[in-house]
């Protein structure tokens, strides 16, 4: 399947959508005198520059590595978003400004039954606009396009608050146009700050999907050579491209040629299942060190009273230098993670003075 053409051709039917709406409107607009489905026009336009801009977007950020850009060129769809954000948000400070200047000098409006059957046929339109756009985001994991289908929503939520006004002036004779434009404005903008965090956040890097972590440690996990997968971590370039790293628990007495075997087995099967490139690091455990077991086991034991601490990882015992190493995972709302792990391993060292403890502050990354 071709994602980049897919979701080019999700944002034309948009833009053509949208074009019609805001010439339909428009005209209703400026026959009825009517600031509420002006904006409501222009909103739908600045939809319409959105869908253009994720075509765009979605075409530069389709093209293939270079050796200027080896990972790709995906997050420029983060870009887009960001740019859509900043169109909408624009959009909603000038229809607020325009409706505000309403409420101080309203217009005399003049609907009818024609007009009000335009603007519910609108609100329909949007309705299914909106659903499409954000169920083929989910299918090519486009934010752009999800973008574009929460905002679709919003705008059919507004329609109905400009129907509901057109309604209102008709049967009563009463003027809301102002107050309903400046509900407007507030949801355009709710609307933008959304789509700028939820662009930013994905641009500063956020958690990877908590599926898809668990799923990758449960293949790896799989292998009977593998008793454990730890520290994984996926670096986005773009809605599917992962690059990444992981840390995988084996035996001691594994040769190099062995790891290296079920290193690359491991990857190519990860690449396949799931479109990530992972590289894979080893973590040894001792398969035949009592001594080893028996601290282990009571430090896992020790650990149990510190609920700040997620998981222990990693540990080996080398007798031979009486060195024993291990990562510990520490919640992210612990402020003083160094002092607590200072304290674990005074523990450790009272209960056993023979060896010198080494302990590593991992990060929770991933589930």
């Amino acid at each position: 399947m071709d994602r980049t053409g897919e979701i080019v051709k999700v944002s034309i039917k948009g833009v053509a959508v949208n074009l019609l709406l805001v010439i339909f409107k428009a005209i209703v607009g400026f026959t009825a005198h009517s600031v509420a489905i002006i904006l409501d026009a222009v909103n739908n336009s600045s939809d319409a520059l959105s869908s253009i801009i994720t075509i765009a977007g979605t075409k530069l950020a389709g093209k293939d590595a270079d050796k200027k850009h080896p990972y790709g060129h995906g997050r420029i769809e983060y870009v887009t978003s960001s740019v859509i954000a900043v169109i909408v948000l624009t959009a909603g400070i000038t229809s607020l400004k325009e409706s505000v200047s309403k409420i101080i000098k309203p217009d005399e409006t003049a609907y009818t039954a024609v007009m009000l059957v335009i603007i519910a046929s609108a609100i329909v339109i949007k309705l299914f606009l909106g659903k499409y756009f954000i169920r083929k985001g989910i299918e090519f994991k486009s934010t752009s396009l999800k973008a574009s289908g929460a905002d679709a929503l919003f705008d059919a939520v507004i329609s109905v608050a400009t129907l509901i006004s057109a309604v209102i002036n008709m049967c009563f004779e009463i003027n809301i146009e102002g107050f309903v434009g400046v509900i407007i404005s507030l949801f355009i903008l709710k609307t933008g700050i959304e789509i700028i965090i939820e662009s930013v956040s994905s641009i500063i890097g956020t958690r990877i999907d908590d599926e898809l972590a668990v799923n990758i440690k449960n293949t790896l996990n799989t292998h009977k050579e593998v008793y454990g997968s730890y520290d994984l971590i996926l670096h986005n370039y773009g809605p599917d491209a992962y690059i990444g790293s992981v840390h995988i628990e084996v035996s001691d007495s594994m040769t190099a040629k062995e790891i290296d075997t079920l290193s690359r087995e491991l990857s190519y099967e990860i690449y396949d299942k799931y479109g990530v490139i992972l590289t894979i690091g080893i973590y040894a455990t001792n398969t035949d060190s009592e001594k080893g077991m028996e601290i282990k086991a009571f430090t896992e034991k020790l650990i149990k009273k510190y609920p700040q601490v997620l998981q222990l990882h990693g540990f080996y015992i080398d007798e031979k230098t009486k060195n024993i190493s291990f990562d510990l995972i520490i919640d992210f709302s612990e402020t003083e993670k160094t002092k607590l792990a200072r304290e674990i391993k005074a523990s450790l060292e009272k209960e056993y003075p023979d060896f010198e403890f080494d302990i590593r502050i991992d990060r929770d990354f991933s589930e």
